[in-house]
């Protein structure tokens, strides 16, 4: 399969240079044709981008611009113009005057499925996303991220602590597997203290989010590093339509306060801010001490000519106590219970702090360039103790993790459109660069969070990533031919502070990452989608250096092969068969402070997701995924990828403005999993089912939530470790877990002004 993705990317690399080549002439090919412009606004008058615009007679379609704006060559007079978009009313428009340019306003709605058209755009699937958040809105931080189909969270380090994720077969660990960000601002932390693309997104206030946009597998151009599994890229909202306060509080001393404030809404600008505090002891028997407080706040500001600037400012801090990952000999043979702890003194503080600056500016009809600055301040400090007095006998193993990060980057990308009779053309070229200075990277052995007994890792990292790349929408009628070329550059620089003379241990490579997507609507019901592409996952700065440069870009080879389908107008469904091979799979051994190389891997797996509108307010969803993770090195029976998840399921019931009614049934599903490379120590499965109710009034909303709604006992995280206790002679390998929290209420109470 490899040599045949080799020979589809060098293919899509010269179709490349003959669609630039023949770039020019679709220009010229344009300009003597006669164009039906229009531009599609909301309520308030803001641009609505990605609306899908189609003609019944002649069947041609477009999609409305980053401004809202659409153009369409050769319409006939007195045909009918339908506006469609997720969230919004359609409209039907009789055009009757070819030359006036159109203004369409869209007025907000709740979904329905029956007016979902399925259009010839590469991110068809996000769909499933823009429901999940419409009929479901998040109130957490943990939530936000299981929007996503198929992706699971646990958390295991009180709360502070990224989250662990799975997706597609893959333990991502913190987010080694896939690309995270906000509103273009990178989440991922490359050669991070605790992990290799560390994704903590905890400042990010779930409350300010307007879009969801995923995508499966290292398909796309725009993404580059950790982008293998996929990527979750977050949109915030430009303007609030209302100021809200809430306040939410429940079991096991939890708290939550947001103050969501609209301080200034005009046709030209808009300016708001989000402030949210969090705390909570949680359900273990040593009080997790939690707190963290988010601040969150965003300009926008129109321009002349459409032009536009938007500047985003976020800060969030956290401290907390944590009891660490319990072995299950303990809560077996009744020393302590499943929420209790063997070193209670694991914890940690974290705090970042953001700066970006977004500038649209508008070159002509039918070309815009997107310009970013971005700059985050991040400080990092972690306690963990998983083998308790395996390597110390006196002191115990607690390790410290610490950092001090500066990240400065940007980016800027060319979009260009181009309309030819029923064939529409997009291109899109950017380059960018993301520069991380690291001081006083630390893996040190220390005592009760105070003493420190020894420095294992401590040196400063200097990563620079500089990236460029072309994609292109080629669509012919039904048909979306996507092929799109990326090339990075990465350096890498390591200053250990713990040699007696000053070194600085350097590394750089190149990767040329090329991809095609092939998308083929049979109607407006139907979509097929065929898609590969070859992509990466970075190693460590650390052990870049160490090993000379060599298996520090591992490539990702993966191909999807799916459908979307309506069947009847209140059903969409989406089924995928994929496969994904690795060059090299990484495992982070945090105590030793290395990655270990293990070897080739392999994953194929199907993907089915449907979603039901039984009536104007009621949703059914459920997303069913199977994976069949191995190593291609070791023989079978030997080749279980460790806590790589095989069967996973997640779906609900939603109700959605019912008489001022709205509330979910959700559950989730993991199911058993290898925990070691020969499947002798297996992780349990869970399933989990929670629900949450809201009614408002007035200004008014009152809710609750309930986590674990069944008060079932479930291992949230859990690993196959080698311990021994202080009363012990031997070690023993066997699961060591993170309880799941049990049945857990909060209430809550809202004010809109």
């Amino acid at each position: 399969m490899c040599e045949l993705l080799n020979k589809t990317y060098f293919e899509t690399m010269k179709g490349l240079v003959f669609i630039l080549l023949l770039f020019p002439a679709l220009c010229s090919a344009q300009s003597s044709m006669q164009i039906l412009r229009g531009k599609i606004v909301d309520e308030q008058n803001d641009p609505i981008p990605g609306a899908y615009v189609f003609f019944h007679k002649t069947e041609q379609h477009n999609h409305s611009s980053l401004f809202g704006e659409f153009e369409i060559n050769d319409v006939l007079k007195g045909d009918t113009l339908v506006i469609s978009h997720v969230g919004f009313e359609g409209r039907s428009i009789i055009v009757e005057n070819l030359k006036a340019e159109l203004l369409i306003v869209l007025k907000e709605k709740l979904i329905e499925l029956n007016s979902i058209t399925i259009s010839p755009k590469i991110d068809a699937i996000n769909l499933f996303s823009k429901l999940n958040l419409s009929t479901d809105p998040v109130s957490s931080s943990q939530e936000i991220l299981r929007k996503v189909p198929g992706l699971v969270i646990g958390q295991h380090a009180g709360g502070g602590k990224a989250e662990q994720l799975f997706l597609r077969g893959f333990d991502i660990d913190h987010g080694t597997d896939i690309n995270i960000e906000v509103d273009g601002l990178p989440v991922n932390m490359a050669s991070h203290a605790h992990g290799q693309g560390y994704a903590d997104l905890h400042f990010l206030i779930p409350e300010t989010i307007e879009k969801i946009d995923f995508g499966k597998g290292p398909y796309y151009a725009n993404k580059g590093n950790f982008t293998t599994a996929g990527y979750v890229a977050f949109q915030t909202k430009e303007r609030l339509k209302n100021s809200t306060v809430k306040l939410e509080l429940g079991r096991f001393n939890t708290a939550r306060t947001l103050g969501m404030f609209n301080l200034l809404s005009t046709e030209n600008q808009s300016a708001y801010v989000g402030v949210d505090y969090q705390l909570t002891d949680g359900p273990v028997e040593s009080p997790q001490n939690f707190n963290r407080a988010n601040l969150f706040a965003k300009y926008t500001t129109g321009l002349q000519s459409d032009d536009k600037i938007s500047i985003l400012v976020s800060r969030f801090s956290s401290k907390w106590d944590a009891s660490g990952q319990i072995p299950q000999r303990l809560v077996d043979d009744g020393t302590i219970t499943r929420f209790g702890a063997v070193d209670d003194t694991e914890g940690g503080i974290t705090s970042r702090t953001n700066i970006k600056i977004d500038h649209t500016k508008k070159i002509d009809e039918s070309t815009y360039i997107v310009n970013s600055a971005y700059y985050s301040q991040y400080d990092f400090e972690l306690y963990s103790n998983f083998t308790f007095f395996l390597l110390d006998p006196i002191n115990g193993d607690q390790i410290r993790q610490k950092e001090k990060r500066q990240i400065i980057g940007g980016s800027s990308e060319w979009n260009k459109f181009i309309h030819n009779g029923a064939n529409e053309f997009a291109l899109k070229a950017g380059i960018g660069f993301r520069s991380d200075q690291v001081d006083d990277v630390e893996l040190s052995r220390s005592l009760n969070r105070v003493t420190t007994l020894e420095r294992i890792q401590f040196g400063d990292v200097n990563e620079t990533n500089i990236n460029s790349y072309v994609n292109v929408d080629l669509e012919f009628g039904r048909l979306l031919i996507n092929p799109s070329l990326r090339l990075d550059y990465f350096n890498f620089n390591y200053n250990d502070q713990l040699l007696t003379k000053y070194k600085t241990q350097s590394a750089d490579k190149a990767f040329l990452s090329p991809k095609l997507n092939i998308l083929y609507n049979y109607s407006t019901d139907m979509q097929f989608y065929l898609k590969g592409g070859k992509g990466f996952h970075s190693n460590d700065t650390r052990v870049s250096v160490a090993r000379g440069g060599r298996d520090i870009l591992p490539a990702a080879y993966g191909s999807d092969l799916g459908l979307i389908w309506k069947p009847i107008p209140d059903i969409i469904i989406n089924t995928a068969l994929w496969a994904l091979y690795l060059d090299q799979e990484f495992v982070y051994v945090g105590d030793a402070g290395i990655v270990e190389p293990s070897g080739r891997t392999k994953r194929v797996g199907i993907d089915f997701g449907i979603r039901y509108q039984a009536h104007r307010s009621l949703y059914f969803y459920s997303d069913i995924n199977y994976a069949k993770p191995r190593s291609r090195d070791e023989l079978e029976g030997n080749n279980f990828i460790p806590l790589a998840p095989e069967l996973t399921l997640t779906g609900g019931i939603d109700v959605v403005d019912f008489k001022g009614f709205s509330g979910s049934i959700r559950y989730r599903l993991i199911g058993d999993r290898a925990a070691n490379e020969d499947n002798s120590i297996v992780a349990d499965g869970y399933f989990i089912t929670d629900m949450n109710a809201n009614y408002s009034f007035n200004n008014m909303t009152v809710g609750f939530v309930i986590e674990n709604l069944f008060n079932s006992e479930w291992k949230e995280t859990q690993f196959a470790t080698e311990s021994r206790l202080s009363t012990e002679v031997e070690s023993v390998e066997e699961i060591h877990f993170t309880p799941g929290i049990p049945f857990s209420i909060r209430g809550s109470i809202a004010f809109k002004f």
